[in-house]
């Protein structure tokens, strides 16, 4: 693919992202009767204002690949970091229309997008922070988060262990994926961030009901305190 159809279709998968919710009207997480062990406020998810990040989210993106559309459309050192990006927004696009049909479904779908969203944020240019790097980092930190938040789900919700087990698990996950990717990638603090946001978010959901996974999630937001300053510092 060229390097004008790259930045052409990236942003149009952009647009489709982010007004993907217009179609798929009311979605406030799953339905705890698609489980066959119903996940009635289940620990594992973050409490429900923590998904107001994804306004932040499609509005950077648009911003950032419009103006790489426009400033950047052939500059060599976005073009790896596009290509890396159109399937995470391509399966971004339809991820809610699947998640009402199947929670199965949307756990693998949104590891799909985990994967090619961390291939584009490692990918992405060295310049133009701002409109590449930051804002996929906010989008593959809170990916990061909800991708175990899925799998914690799924868990509990087929029955292989109870809620708190499946939240602990899911959290540890977590902290490994995204110590890990902070530490390695160094230079971009909002994918941090987004990780903090949404272990700070469980922390909410469970204070005062299940202080194991909110004594977890608060340690594991205090630890990713650490190597984010440290990209914040290095990225200077």
């Amino acid at each position: 693919m060229s390097r004008t159809a790259a930045s052409i279709f990236v942003f149009i998968l952009t647009i489709l992202f982010a007004i993907s919710p217009a179609f798929v009207q009311d979605f406030g997480g799953f339905d705890p009767n698609q489980f066959p062990v119903p996940q009635d406020n289940p620990p594992v998810q973050p409490a429900g204002y923590a998904f107001a990040i994804w306004g932040v989210i499609y509005l950077w993106l648009i911003g950032g690949m419009g103006y790489g559309l426009w400033k950047r459309r052939e500059d060599a050192a976005w073009h790896p970091m596009r290509l890396a990006l159109i399937p995470s927004l391509a399966v971004g696009a339809i991820w809610l229309a699947v998640a009402v049909a199947s929670p199965v479904w949307a756990s693998v779908l949104i590891w799909v997008m985990l994967i090619t969203a961390l291939m584009a944020l490692f990918r992405s240019p060295l310049h133009d922070k701002w409109a590449a790097a930051l804002p996929l980092g906010l989008y593959a930190g809170w990916l990061s988060a909800a991708s175990c938040v899925s799998l914690g789900l799924l868990l509990a919700g087929y029955g292989y262990v109870d809620s708190t087990t499946a939240a602990i698990a899911a959290i540890f996950l977590a902290l490994v994926l995204a110590s890990g990717v902070q530490s390695q990638l160094g230079r971009v603090p909002s994918y941090g961030i987004a990780v903090i946001w949404a272990l700070v978010a469980v922390v909410v959901q469970n204070a005062g009901t299940n202080a194991t996974v909110a004594a977890l999630a608060g340690g594991g937001a205090a630890a990713m305190l650490i190597p984010t300053f440290n990209a914040w510092r290095a990225g200077r």
